[in-house]
């Protein structure tokens, strides 16, 4: 009986590892397709999509005339004794039935209707800038998330590289000190220098996981893929010069998304008040009657026109309001390209910076840093360098390439801002 249980255990453990293994797969990815499938399948970007047909719908709704409305009144379903007769209308139906008709149509006076068509088309520009603009945020952030997984890609090589290579020291260090031949110490040394690269490269896996979290909400993926990006992290090849400043600047004001939708949203504060200035007009409601039996003419057609009198109320306030916007849309344009101008400025002094320290480093320290590396272990196998001096080297020789991966990053991520700041790939 024990026996079977156990079996029906392992059998069952070994199902559930097996799927559990079957239902996680690796999705290996360039940056450039990454960023394609982002622009592809990103949720706020389809929502903010949405959000242009939604003006686009109102557009076509503004363009439609207000409907007529149709009135029926003056129905009698009695009579009295001195009814004067009618001619019947159904069979001997009719003879004592008084009814009236009345269709009225508004029409909109001064323009209005095509001052509201054509804020609604300012109104499809800002939505459609608002779009651009998202794009452009969110591009920013997951080029800098791709940054962020790729170093940790690199960073948790070296520390698997380590881990390995200390791994085969300490095993033939455990059988060293069983002959004799080394003090417990220098065992005890070497095992805590293990056990803390892979304590490193627990806390770099961790952040590896948030980073891809965040990529796969960017690519609105939600199960249980792996993410791998296969390009090295490099630093940007695009020659960057501040002769170039001036120009980023007058481009970026003029097309830059957020600094098109300031011009735009100015310009519809300018319709609103030529809205407001056309309400002083009063609209025009045009009408048809037809009375039957209540009137001197026993069919009676007549037309009217009704309309408000701007005696009162001429509208003055909402128009002050509405001239007030102005300004204020003027001075938020103005604040806007002056902010525009400044992150530029910014974006391209940071980037520069991290240039010149990058450019401080020699072009083959890296490969030599790995050759020294080798070089210390095999002389350290050799007991030509001590314990501690092979250690604190391996310490230096990390913290070295750590400085090299952040370097890179760091230029990349400023280079993104920078491209975020002119508002286009440069």
């Amino acid at each position: 009986m024990f026996k079977n249980t156990l079996v029906t255990v392992l059998c069952a453990l070994t199902l559930s590892t097996y799927a559990q293994q079957s239902n996680k797969k690796t999705l290996t990815l360039s940056k450039e397709a990454a960023e394609a499938m982002f622009l592809e399948q990103n949720l706020d970007l389809i929502a903010k999509n949405l959000e242009i047909s939604q003006a686009e719908a109102q557009l076509l709704q503004a363009r439609l005339w207000p409907n007529p409305t149709f009135e029926v009144s003056e129905i009698n379903f009695w009579k009295t004794t001195d009814i004067e007769e009618q001619p019947k209308l159904i069979g001997n139906w009719g003879e004592a039935q008084q009814y009236a008709f009345r269709v009225e149509q508004l029409i909109q006076t001064g323009g209005k209707r095509k001052k509201n068509i054509e804020l609604q088309k300012l109104t499809i520009e800002e939505k459609r800038q608002e779009f651009e603009s998202i794009i452009r945020e969110l591009k920013l952030e997951l080029r800098n998330n791709l940054s962020d997984i790729q170093i940790l890609q690199e960073q948790r090589k070296i520390y698997e590289r380590q881990i390995e290579s200390t791994q085969n020291l300490t095993s033939a260090y455990k059988n060293q000190l069983q002959q004799g031949n080394i003090s417990q110490a220098q065992y005890i040394r070497l095992k805590a220098a293990e056990l803390q690269f892979k304590k490193e490269l627990v806390n770099i896996n961790k952040e590896l996981e948030e980073a891809i979290k965040d990529f796969k909400n960017y690519i609105s993926i939600g199960d249980n893929t792996q993410i791998e990006i296969t390009d090295l992290l490099t630093a940007p090849n695009k020659e960057v010069s501040e002769l170039n400043l001036e120009n980023w600047i007058i481009t970026a004001q003029e097309d830059r998304p957020d600094a098109i939708k300031s011009k735009t949203l100015e310009k519809q504060s300018v319709k609103r008040f030529e809205i407001e200035k056309a309400q002083r007009i009063p609209d025009i409601t045009l009408g048809v009657d037809y009375d039957r039996g209540g009137n001197i003419m026993r069919d009676f057609v007549g037309f009217g026109i009704s309309f408000d009198l701007p005696i009162f109320d001429r509208n003055k306030g909402n128009i002050k309001e509405a001239k007030i916007d102005i300004e204020l849309a003027k001075l938020d344009t103005k604040t806007k390209l002056n902010e525009i101008a400044n992150d530029i400025v910014e974006a391209f002094r940071n980037y520069h910076h991290a240039e010149a320290l990058y450019k401080d480093i020699d072009s083959d320290y890296e490969g030599q840093l790995d050759q020294l590396l080798d070089a210390y272990l095999k002389n350290f196998q050799k007991r030509n360098v001590s314990l501690i001096e092979y250690l604190d080297f391996v310490e230096a020789y990390i913290e070295n390439k750590t400085i090299l991966l952040e370097t890179k990053k760091d230029l990349n991520d400023h280079f993104e801002k920078l491209q975020y700041a002119v508002g286009k790939d440069l």
